[in-house]
């Protein structure tokens, strides 16, 4: 990289990159919340607290069976979980891989492996796979971030 091109600047393709992923993750954390509510609106059901089985202009039909569990909507409860449990350390691990100023090509391998791996987790979860497969994807992208993390520590023994 050229010593004139700042490593958090717009300019280093490294950190366009990792913006570029970062921000579809950040999406991806602030949208799953809203699947979560449109099952729980479309079900009429799933609700957590005992005060959102009570009249309201949402729910104007109270029942107490809304308060029970329903696996459409703790499923949607569970990846956001998934997400919480898996994305933040991305969003930190990456921004200090930056900083060590990596090959392109690794932080592409590293940051878009991590966005398909995570997006595939999503479907796959959403579409009722077998645990095998989320397994799977969830360990490519649990790799990607260990790997940044590995990285950026060697590079910073060598300072």
């Amino acid at each position: 990289m050229e010593s004139e091109t700042m490593i958090l600047s717009w300019e280093n393709p490294v950190f366009l990159t990792y913006v570029f992923a970062v921000s579809i993750m950040l999406l991806k954390l602030a949208l799953q919340p809203w699947m979560t509510v449109y099952r729980m609106m479309k079900v009429r059901g799933g609700f957590r607290s005992p005060e959102d089985a009570k009249k309201s202009p949402l729910n104007p039909h109270p029942e107490l069976s809304q308060l029970e569990p329903n696996e459409y909507v703790e499923r949607s409860r569970r990846m956001n979980l998934n997400d919480l449990e898996n994305i933040p350390a991305f969003l930190i691990a990456g921004l200090l891989f930056v900083l060590t100023e990596p090959p392109l090509v690794l932080a592409y391998v590293l940051f878009w492996g991590f966005v398909a791996a995570r997006a595939a987790h999503f479907i796959a979860y959403a579409t009722a796979q077998l645990h095998d497969v989320r397994a799977t994807l969830w360990t490519v992208s649990s790799i990607s971030v260990i790997t940044m993390v590995v990285y950026t520590l060697i590079h910073a023994a060598t300072l």
